[in-house]
């Protein structure tokens, strides 16, 4: 036994010490009193491990017939699928006339189908001497950070949602675990989800703080960022409803002094979702140019809303495959509508629920759906929630840590799935990320 100078017992180490129960609790202690700082790290962490899958995917599973040499790397990867096409934008601009198909006549793959404000700002730092690669990933990793951030702050925000003991930890614990959705490589590239993740997180913070005209103005760079404005006008107008039936029971004026903001929040939403395709249809003169891009992309949800993915459950499984697509989908609406989700402020809900319905709706089944879901935040919420809360959601399970240790697991290695099987690219037999 070793004695210490003052007779006493010698303390354990630090490092032995972060075992104890004790010492998990003044790391939590401090992760709480520190919120920002312990997800900054969190997301660096996470910035680490996408950058390791990248390596792994460049040296073991890219095939040198997608990068044109023998020996691809991490910066290949960078480079591929979307990548080039907002380089494309930042470096040529978009082509006029549109590029048609010589035998149809009909609109063929180019740049316009790609929204213009990401590029835009990369075109910005290269105004600096900055190449575009390096501009845009030193771009998203920042947006990224920044989206982690917000998201945090909208999931502490007990507006509208159900009383909950532990909300700082739940909140704090959900925006770490979404640095580590498995398609957050795309983050490292050039690729829009950062810059949307940040400006549909700061809309439902400024709509939950009733700071309509400061929704409005993100509106407008949504609309040039990503096609969300459906989902984003379903949360506005909710929160409008629940604001509107609260004013009432505290006998006040509905909306007093915010009717005109309100209503211009509406309006600049709206018209968001139209903003692009209208601005590709002056350009081009011809008024559906967008969506007759989007169309040679493989998006054409002409057929109806969600009808191309039970056609593609039919024709994979049959009744087995729209039954497992259905229970899937009844599965989260449930759990975002039961007690794992009444924690979370109800525009938060909303548009957990509207964007992926959203999508459903409009998109074909494709690879690209696992990126998309980056945007839907509230997932990690739901998982935080499933590890730590009791049975009746009033409080945490004392050993929530191992419980969120053990989701890490499979989010880790779903992470580097999903980049070695996604983000390579081989040119006859590829999905794109």
């Amino acid at each position: 036994m070793k004695v210490g100078t003052a007779g006493g017992i010698r303390a354990p180490s630090a490092s032995r010490s972060l075992l104890t129960p004790a010492g998990r609790s003044h790391v939590a202690g401090v992760a709480l009193a520190h919120p920002v700082r312990t997800i900054l790290g969190a997301y660096v962490l996470s910035r680490i491990v996408a950058l390791v899958a990248l390596w792994i995917a460049a040296t073991w599973f890219q095939n040198p017939a997608g990068v044109g040499h023998l020996h691809p790397t991490v910066a290949d990867l960078i480079g591929l699928w979307d990548s080039t096409w907002y380089e494309t934008v930042a470096t040529q601009g978009y082509p006029v006339p549109l590029p048609a198909d010589p035998a149809s006549g009909k609109l063929t793959y180019s740049a316009w189908a790609f929204y213009p404000l990401f590029p835009f700002m990369v075109k910005g730092l290269m105004a600096l001497g900055i190449p575009f690669t390096v501009g845009a990933v030193a771009l998203n990793l920042v947006l990224g950070a920044l989206g982690a951030v917000l998201i945090w702050a909208l999931f502490r925000h007990g507006l509208h949602a159900d009383p909950q003991p532990g909300r700082e930890r739940l909140a704090l614990v959900a925006a770490c675990l979404w640095c580590f959705y498995p398609a957050t490589g795309v983050m490292l590239k050039a690729y829009t989800e950062p810059l949307a993740v940040v400006l549909v997180a700061a809309s439902l913070l400024y709509l939950m703080r009733r700071r309509y005209a400061v929704v409005a103005m993100l509106a407008v760079p949504l609309g040039f960022t990503r096609g969300v404005a459906p989902a984003m006008g379903c949360a506005a107008l909710i929160h409008l409803v629940v604001r509107i039936r609260e004013d009432r029971a505290a006998g006040v004026s509905p909306l007093r002094g915010q009717r005109a903001s309100a209503a211009l929040m509406l309006v600049v939403t709206g018209l968001s979702g139209l903003a692009w395709p209208f601005v590709v249809g002056v350009v081009s003169g011809i008024p559906m140019a967008f969506f007759d891009v989007q169309a040679a992309w493989g998006q054409n949800p002409g057929s109806g809303p969600f009808v191309l993915w039970l056609e593609w459950a039919w024709e994979g499984r049959g009744v087995a495959g729209v039954a497992v697509l259905v229970a899937l989908c009844g599965s989260y609406i449930a759990l975002i509508l039961g007690r794992h989700g009444r924690w979370l402020p109800i525009e938060v809900r909303v548009w957990a629920v509207a964007y992926p319905l959203y999508l459903f709706a409009v998109l074909r089944p494709i690879t690209s759906m696992w990126r998309f879901l980056l945007l839907d935040f509230p997932i990690a919420a739901l998982l935080a929630s499933v590890a730590m809360r009791t049975s009746t959601g009033e409080s945490i399970v004392p050993h929530w840590r191992r419980r969120v240790l053990a989701l890490l697991v499979p989010a880790v290695a779903g992470l580097v799935w999903w980049t070695c099987a996604l983000l390579t690219y081989t040119p006859w037999g590829s999905r794109p990320p």
